[in-house]
């Protein structure tokens, strides 16, 4: 109930595209789990086409997301997102009526395409339409797409019962329904305004130039390396501790569950204390903790009886709900902190490149950890793979300390009306209309050393303070409203960072 009464709170932009993430991991749980199985099963395929057909999804999904980027800040987030769901749609369409290795190919390309092009620009959309409250949004979007996850692959199970060609039937149609409600009820009315840009290639350097922006995604690669052992070391060890087939569906249901009660409330105590920037590292530590509790119980000899691989279970998914815990700390700060490290026209851009190293930090992390489960079951040191786990976790943790600690993250956006700002005034008080019966209120404009112009709060100048009352939703009212939504376009708590113009030189306009 408190997720459904948060999410009615958004407005209706945001509201659909929470379903939207919600509807995209049902119909992408349905289908792509069980395709490997149609290949060998239906289609009598050989380990080296399947290969092929699946690492042609992955590929075209990994290496667009720069792409689906630059459109989103080009074209705007909702002419991508349409266009990445329309994609998805003939994509699995031809997963149900293509039985030929060159259909299978292009609709493996597709699938990957559009993934590739709605998730940086629904980010980008979130970004921009939620405002102050980024965190909770994007802790909605992950409380969605979990539990899309967990229903796409509980009807998967047994829609692929029946037939494959009936799962990639529903599967797209559910995305064509996202497509048709994008295009008649999306706004866009979230996206910024569109100024003339540079070359895409200029975009792509300033990105790549900003060090910061680099060194924080390199420090986060420990995140996505543990959450895709949810489908990998976690179901593995699970079968191994029980010995049954179906363990790796209690642990994601559980999570599952945790992630429905507890994230939007761990969200919104982080930004009572402090805000989720400072509990980033934090959160990586639970990651990395969560794989201790399976070294009790994997490993050793199959479980005598029930009680006893109802025990190891219970322990497995202690591991489990651990995980989960660690992701709705750091994941929803994680992806609100993108955007920050540069301009606001450049927030597909930003994202597109980060969802580029995450893939390509979850593969190469699964390939550390799948060679690690292959040496451990070949030498007896079964713990193995779990240990480079924790490692992992560690190591990410304490990366993004040691960026917070020298100052190399952005700081979460500044309360509007009372902000921070530091040096010297060098500005001239620029005094507003005055109001009837109201003192006249100006504002500051200040200068910091490398950074572009920033206007202060309002200052009285003569009488008393003037409070301005707020209406629901935030909007301020009264004569400095002007002031506090300058505030908002203008966040000095935003990086420059190398190579990066301020917002007013240039550009326009892609999770």
């Amino acid at each position: 109930m408190r997720n459904i009464r948060a999410t009615r709170e958004f407005p209706l932009a945001l509201r659909l595209l929470l379903l939207n993430q919600f509807g995209i991991d049902i119909g992408f749980y349905l289908l792509m789990p069980f395709l490997a199985a149609y290949l060998e099963q239906g289609l009598g395929m050989s380990a080296a086409l399947i290969g092929l057909v699946l690492g042609a999804r992955n590929l075209s999904q990994q290496g667009l997301f720069i792409l689906g980027g630059s459109a989103t800040d080009r074209l705007g987030p909702r002419v991508v997102i349409i266009t990445g769901c329309a994609l998805r749609t003939v994509g699995f369409a031809l997963f149900a009526f293509g039985g030929s290795l060159p259909l299978l190919l292009g609709a493996s390309v597709l699938t990957g395409l559009a993934a590739a092009l709605f998730y940086p620009a629904v980010r980008t959309y979130v970004a921009f339409e939620s405002g102050d409250r980024k965190a909770e949004s994007f802790a909605l979007l992950n409380v969605y797409a979990t539990i899309g996850s967990l229903m796409g692959l509980l009807l998967g199970s047994v829609l692929f019962l029946t037939d494959f060609r009936l799962c990639a039937v529903v599967a797209a149609t559910i995305f064509g329904v996202l497509t048709v409600a994008q295009a008649l009820v999306l706004p866009t009315k979230g996206e910024p305004p569109r100024r003339p840009s540079a070359t895409v290639l200029g975009d792509w350097r300033e990105a790549f130039c900003n060090r910061r922006f680099l060194l924080f995604s390199f420090s986060t690669i420990g995140m996505f390396t543990m959450e895709n052992q949810l489908y990998l070391l976690l179901p593995e060890g699970a079968l191994s501790a029980s010995g049954w087939k179906g363990s790796a569906g209690v642990l994601l249901a559980a999570g599952a569950l945790a992630n429905m009660l507890f994230q939007l409330r761990i969200t919104r105590a982080l930004q009572r204390n402090g805000g989720g920037t400072r509990w980033i590292s934090s959160g990586l530590v639970v990651m990395g903790l969560s794989f201790l509790p399976p070294l009790l119980v994997c490993g050793g000899e199959a479980p005598a009886g029930t009680s006893e691989a109802v025990a190891r279970m219970t322990v497995m998914v202690a591991g489990s709900v651990l995980l989960f815990f660690g992701i709705m700390v750091a994941h929803p700060t994680v992806l609100e902190m993108v955007p920050m490290f540069g301009r606001e026209s450049l927030t597909g851009t930003y994202f597109g490149l980060f969802y580029v190293f995450s893939g390509l930090a979850a593969t190469a992390g699964n390939a550390v950890v799948g060679r690690a489960m292959d040496f451990g079951g070949r030498t007896g040191l079964w713990w193995l793979p779990w240990l480079v786990c924790l490692a992992f976790g560690m190591a990410s943790a304490a990366s993004v300390a040691l960026l917070q600690r020298g100052g190399m993250l952005p700081g979460l956006p500044v309360p509007s009306g009372a902000p921070v700002v530091e040096g010297p005034v060098v500005g001239k008080p620029v005094v507003g209309k005055p109001v009837v019966g109201k003192p006249v209120v100006g504002k500051t404009v200040v200068k910091r050393a490398a950074a572009p112009v920033v206007p202060m709060a309002p200052v009285a100048r003569s009488g008393p303070q003037v409070t301005n009352a707020s209406v629901p939703g935030g909007e301020a009212t009264g004569p400095a409203s002007d002031s506090l939504d300058g505030l908002r376009q203008h966040d000095p708590a935003r990086l420059p960072g190398p190579a990066r113009a301020t917002d007013e030189a240039t550009d326009q306009p892609p999770r």
